[in-house]
Parts: structure tokens; sequence; C-alpha cells
């Protein structure tokens, strides 16, 4: 699988399951809903109409106190309004109770009808002992009825909106309860998911910054066969690697030869040289006069620094193989300023340099080197400030001493290096 469907797929499978417990909350609140709709749309409303049919009842009763008391139309025509309000009330009320209840309640309505009309009758008539009998056989046994079903119809409703209320809260802690659960879920999944992909790249990326640092320490040798069975982009990065590192290794060998077919090629013609120098100092070919003498003793000084350059070539490879050291020994500290100090007189004439050797105080008579690695440093450090030094320059090798060490300091008035570049 390529890297970038392996994330692409990642990236969905941990989008899919976190909008699992998103769509589980979803369809859990819907349920709230429908359970807070039910009781809006039933309870509220049957406690809305309850409160208007029991306020009709009390208006039925006062009017029934009015009719036998005034006996006129107007009470009349005011308790036929009462009991057309009530008949109304009662018919819309009939959807949320019970067969029976709405038939009673019908039945009492229908009987109040019959009985006030009775009691307007005998009323107008001047019968108030009929009136009054008719009030306490037919109206008030009518009116206790309807107060009967109307106080059944409100516990009835009570214990349902109690009941709605419980479930209401029930499905409200099962929502929380699925929300919660659904999301702990998807988090854990997400979460393996998320370590997955990152395994998934990370360790190809650690096994290559392991091998290239590695290859940074010298060792072509390192492979990586976990990320090489790999068919993605980073097996083609690991088949990248064992390329580089085969290379690398063949350009090791390669220079390895080199650095030893070179120095032993270049050890036959300088002790040639050191040998015919040898030979005209002992004055084998004739007399020397003195001037000859000094130039033959610089061409030994060169001759010596070149085998010296010959023996450092062998030490890279010794010490690349791990079995190179250095050789301090006591050097005559004299000794050795004056032998560079000859060395260079000849570029510092030839380049119209002026080159001076500054001895400090306090300086030993012999120090603890190894002077070959000393002659190289030093030796570079002076071409350095020869090459880029102008002519009619000063270049100075200073020499201190500082307790038990020995500060070596070379001057010189070239370009030098820009302030900018010096970090680097």
């Amino acid at each position: 699988m390529k890297l970038r469907t392996r994330l692409g797929l990642g990236i969905v499978s941990i989008t899919i399951i976190l909008l699992i417990p998103l769509l589980l909350a979803l369809q859990a609140l819907e349920r709230v809903h429908q359970t807070t709709r039910s009781l809006r749309d039933r309870q509220f409303a049957a406690s809305f109409l309850l409160g208007s049919f029991r306020e009709t009842t009390d208006a039925v009763k006062r009017s029934e106190d009015a009719l036998i008391l005034l006996a006129d139309s107007a009470s009349e025509a005011r308790m036929r309004t009462h009991l057309n309000r009530l008949s109304v009330v009662a018919d819309s009320l009939a959807g949320y109770t019970s067969r029976p209840v709405a038939t009673d309640i019908s039945n009492a309505i229908l009987a109040l009808r019959t009985s006030t009309q009775a009691e307007f009758a005998a009323a107008v008539a001047g019968a108030n002992n009929t009136a009054e009998e008719i009030s306490v056989q037919r109206t008030r046994p009518a009116l206790a009825t309807i107060e009967r079903e109307l106080a059944r119809t409100e516990a009835k409703l009570r214990d349902e909106t109690r009941d709605r209320v419980d479930e209401a809260a029930s499905t409200t802690l099962d929502a929380r309860r699925t929300a919660a659960g659904s999301l702990a879920i998807a988090l854990l999944l997400a979460t393996l998911v998320a370590i997955w992909l990152t395994r998934s790249i990370s360790r190809p990326v650690q096994d290559l910054e392991r091998g290239m640092r590695a290859v940074a320490d010298g060792d072509f040798t390192q492979r990586l066969p976990m990320i090489e069975r790999q068919t993605d982009e980073f097996g083609r990065l690991a088949t990248s690697y064992q390329t580089m590192t085969a290379q690398l290794s063949e350009l090791d060998k390669l220079k390895a030869e080199f650095v030893s077919v070179a120095s032993h090629e270049l050890k036959t013609p300088i002790n040639v040289i050191v040998g015919y120098l040898e030979l005209l100092q002992e004055n084998i070919y004739g007399e020397l006069n003195p001037k000859q003498r000094e130039i033959c003793e610089t061409l030994g000084k060169q001759a010596q620094t070149l085998t010296r350059l010959v023996k450092r070539l062998l030490d890279i490879s010794r010490f690349e193989a791990g079995g190179g050291k250095l050789e301090r020994r006591q050097v005559d500290l004299d000794r050795f300023l004056h032998s560079f100090e000859t060395s260079f007189q000849v570029l510092a004439l030839q380049r119209e340099i002026t080159f001076r050797v500054v001895k400090g105080e306090n300086l030993p008579a012999q120090v603890l080197w190894d002077e070959d690695r000393i002659n190289e440093v030093l030796g570079n450090l002076l071409s350095n400030a020869f090459k880029f030094t102008d002519r009619g320059g000063v270049v100075e090798l200073t020499v201190d001493g500082a307790e038990s060490e020995v500060c070596l300091t070379v001057h010189d008035t070239g370009a030098g290096i820009a302030s900018e570049q010096l970090p680097h």
C-alpha cells in the first residue's frame, strides 16, 4: 500500500469513527425531542383543557344559583351559554380520556341541560320549592358526576405526566450515556488508527535515520531489512539507500587502495632524492660551497617534509582502520621552531613576504608532542597564511608559554575571513 493511500485511508477512517458518536448522539436527541413534544402535545394540552373545563363547571354552578334566584331570561341565556361551552370543552377533552369517562361526562351535561330547563320553568312559575327540589335531585348530582370524572381525569393525567417526565429523564440519561460511551469507543479506535498510522511512518523514518547515521560514521554495511520488504515510497527509499551504501563502500575501498598505493609509490622516489642529497652533503660528487650546502640542507628538510606527508597518508589509512595513534615524545622546542623558520624562509623570499618567529618568555626547553602531527598542523596554517597574503605582507608565528602549555599563534596581513563566515 502506497504511503499516500495509507494516509488517506487513515484520515477517512478516523473521520468515520468520530462521526459515529455524533450520529448516535443526534439519534438520542431525536428521541428526547419526541418525548418532549409528546408532553407538550398531550399532557400540557390536556391540562389546559381540564383547567378550562373546571372553570366552566364553576361558572355553571354560579349560573344555576342565579337561575333560581333571578328567574329571568338573562340568567337562562347565560346558563345556556355556559352549558354550550362545557359541551365544546368536553368534546375536546374526550380525546385525552377513556371512552367511559367521556360518555359519563356527556350524559351528565345532557342531564344538566334538562334539569336547568326544568328549574328555570319552575322558578318562572313561582314554584321555588319545586325548582329547589329539581336542583337537589337532578342538577347537583349531575354536577357531582362531572366533578368526580374531572377529578379522575386529573389524577390520571398527573400519573401520565409523571410517567412521561420520568421517560424523558430516562431518555436523556440514556442519550448521555450512549453519547459518552460511543465517544469513548470512537476515541479509542481513532487513537489505535492514529498509532498504526504513526508507527507505519515513524518506524521506516527511524530505520532510515539509523542507517544514515551509520553511513555518517563510516559504516556502509548497515541494512534496512524491514523497509526493504515494503513496496511503498519507503521501500523505494530503502532501495536507493542500499545502492548508495554499495557505491560509497566501493569508493571507500578505492580510496583506501589509492592511499596505500600512492604512499608506497611515493616513498621510493623520495628516498632516492634524500639519498642523493646525503651523498652531495658528504662531498661524494665534489666539494660544496657554503651557499650550495645551505640549499642542500633546505632541500633535505623539504624532502623530510614530503616523507612526513607520505607517512601521514599511511597514518590516515591506519586511523580509518582503527589502528592510528599519537606518538608523543620529547621534542627540542628551539630546534623545532628553527626548522620551521628555515623551511618557510624560502617560500617567504619567493613571495616577497616578511616571515618571522616571535618567541615569548617562560618557554620550556622541551615539549611532549607528536612532532609529526604538530608539524603537519602548523605547516598547514602557515601555508594558508602565505597563500592569502599579498607581496610585501607579513606572516608571523608567535610562541608563548603559559604554565604547562605552549600557545602557537599564526598572524598574517592577508584578507582574512569575512565576519559573517566565521561561524561556519
